[in-house]
């Protein structure tokens, strides 16, 4: 006999809000990054990134160690580093030398190998690089410890886009300045902020960038308390390196002489004239660097400082008229500035984007970021960046259809991560009304 009486349909389980989110969503979202990929039972992930990072800096290693990509000599870098710690030794700075262009804290830096005696200068550096790699990893790692965000992960897998030119360079160890910087700042205690400030005035020191971690603190205390340690420290750090070594602000005399770089976007658009026969200029080497020399040169080098000037003009104009904060403001903010000053600058060299993929970590580590978008740009202009130098760079110095076609693709891609960077930051804390108070 059949039962004429529709049969109960069995109820879907009510969610709890613990179960992963769907995965029709974005894979660069944060909640379906971190439930769909890695199940954050214990120590699961952590372990993830540690044998990531392992196999990819030992990679990164071995290039290092061959060092025949492309044009080759990446690490001759390493080789100029130890020439200059022999001045060091001296009690000086590099005096008269056109290619040292760094403020004096960097001296710190070229110095650093000196504390492994039993290692050549060249394997310390690299050691000390790799320490200070794995810093920025761990401090990424812990800065949400409920869940592994994409921070980690970023840094982690887009650092070796940039193949083995890291470990030839003291950018890792600036960018771990910066990292810590901010996420020290957008802590909640006094001393974190004091000491945030600090680490950003010893940055300002190495490579001047790093002070711009600081554009984004949120008004009042926050950015009394770091601000001011950032300019004690600096101040301190100055007067010491002047105090026992001459010439600490040599660099000056060098760097406001520089020119238009191949890999910056002035040298791009001076390559395109020069492909098309509209510009007669040829290229140089010059103050360390490839630059273009002829005519206008001198007119764009200025064009770009003009830019820059506005670049922070709209950054100060931005800090007056925000009127919405939310914890990761001030990373994106410090992000922001870096692309901004970046893409303005006269010198784009590919070291230039160490800086970029760390401060895009740190954004990442906040589920409040507004970012995401342009930290995905980065990654294939990481990417492109390593074609342009090592692998192609022959290419780029000609101007071939090939180089051009790569620093035209890295440099738009940059572009358009400033402008949208800018636009979204805008978007996020002036438009619109103020947010209500809790």
């Amino acid at each position: 006999m059949t039962n004429d009486h529709p049969q109960p349909q069995p109820q879907s389980p009510r969610r709890t809000g613990t179960e992963p989110p769907s995965l029709t969503k974005s894979p660069f979202d944060s909640d379906t990054f971190t439930s769909a990929t890695f199940v954050t039972v214990g120590h699961g992930p952590y372990l993830a990134v540690a044998s990531v990072w392992l196999l990819t800096r030992f990679g990164m290693v071995l290039l290092l160690l061959r060092d025949n990509l492309g044009i080759g000599g990446v690490a001759r870098e390493v080789a100029l580093y130890e020439h200059w710690y022999g001045k060091f030794v001296q009690g000086t700075f590099p005096p008269g030398d056109a290619t040292w262009q760094y403020p004096p804290g960097a001296g710190l830096v070229i110095m650093s190998p000196g504390v492994l005696p039993w290692l050549t200068y060249f394997q310390a550096f690299v050691a000390l690089t790799l320490l200070a790699d794995a810093v920025v990893t761990v401090a990424l790692a812990r800065a949400d410890s409920a869940r592994l965000t994409h921070g980690a992960w970023v840094w982690v897998c887009g650092l070796p886009l940039l193949l083995h030119l890291p470990l030839a360079r003291y950018d890792v160890q600036t960018t771990a300045l910066a990292v810590l910087a901010l996420l020290a700042v957008t802590a909640r205690s006094t001393a974190a902020h004091q000491f945030g400030g600090a680490l950003a005035g010893i940055g300002a020191m190495v490579k001047v960038w790093p002070v711009l971690t600081l554009i984004g603190t949120p008004r009042g205390r926050t950015s009394r308390e770091a601000w001011t340690a950032a300019a004690v420290t600096a101040l301190a750090l100055l007067a010491t390196l002047a105090l026992f070594f001459s010439e600490s602000l040599g660099f000056l005399r060098q760097q406001g002489s520089r020119g238009i770089q191949i890999e910056s976007l002035g040298g791009t658009a001076l390559a395109l004239a020069k492909a098309t026969g509209a510009w007669p200029g040829k290229v140089e080497f010059r103050y360390g660097a490839l630059e273009y020399v002829g005519p206008y040169v001198s007119s764009l080098g200025h064009l770009a400082l003009l830019f820059t000037v506005l670049a922070l003009g709209w950054l100060l104009l931005w800090r007056l008229r925000a009127h919405r904060w939310s914890a990761a403001t001030p990373l994106d903010a410090a992000f922001t500035a870096v692309l901004l000053f970046t893409v303005t600058s006269r010198v784009i060299s590919p070291q230039y984007m160490i800086w970029l993929i760390g401060l895009a970590a740190v954004c990442l580590t906040s589920r409040s970021t507004v970012m995401r978008p342009v930290a995905l740009l980065l990654l294939p202009a990481a990417a492109l960046s390593s074609l342009a130098y090592p692998v192609l760079y022959y290419e780029v110095i000609g101007g071939t259809a090939q180089g051009l076609t790569v620093m035209v693709l890295r440099n738009g891609l940059l572009l358009a991560a400033a402008l949208l960077a800018a636009h979204r930051l805008w978007t996020s804390t002036v438009a619109g009304p103020p947010e209500e108070a809790a």
